[in-house]
């Protein structure tokens, strides 16, 4: 490929792929292999398993917890990563299902597609570029919530002051407020 692709993938704004949950910035792992392959076709990534033959598994038990490891190489570059499992208020998990071990491997994928520079920034610790909304979205998102009710005014005043509502979730806020607003009015007839 003639361009690195670590500057190609490092320039792409990731932030209306990326969703807030808490106070830590997810990137979707769909989104991140799709734009790495379209970056990168033959670009892959391989899941690490654990244990002896014919009882391995893609995670390892320790005293610390449960950690699962992926590889991804792109341009006969590989990068590792290594992630918790962890349960969703991100402690680590002494005996997971299968569904935690999933979610686990799909962050540590996208994570390890950051190293390769997609969103490395989120990572990194760094601010979402842009993440804050204008007045005007911030008016908007307000007064509509005002129209289902104060309770959800406050709520949203609320995430606005957090930072929890931001540019990268704004649409879908915006979205949940017009459906409650569409139900309240359903009721209301």
């Amino acid at each position: 490929m003639d361009n690195n692709v670590f500057e190609v993938l490092d320039k792409v704004d990731v932030s209306t792929k990326s969703e807030k949950k808490g106070r830590f910035t997810y990137l979707s792992w769909a989104w991140a292999v799709r734009e790495l392959l379209r970056v990168s076709p033959s670009a892959t990534w391989k899941v690490h398993e654990w244990g002896i033959e014919g009882n391995r598994q893609p995670y390892m038990k320790t005293e610390a917890g449960c950690f699962v490891k992926v590889s991804v190489t792109v341009d006969n570059i590989t990068r590792e990563q290594v992630h918790p499992v962890l349960d969703n208020r991100n402690q680590p998990i002494k005996t997971p299902d299968a569904f935690q071990v999933n979610t686990s491997i799909q962050r540590c994928l996208a994570k390890a597609i950051a190293l390769h520079g997609l969103g490395l920034y989120i990572f990194a610790g760094e601010d979402l570029p842009e993440v804050n909304l204008s007045d005007k979205d911030k008016d908007d998102i307000l007064e509509l919530a005002m129209t289902v009710g104060k309770d959800e005014r406050d709520r949203v005043q609320k995430a606005l002051d957090s930072g929890n509502l931001n540019k990268s979730n704004y649409s879908k806020a915006l979205s949940s407020l017009k459906g409650l607003l569409k139900n309240k009015e359903n009721i209301d007839e």
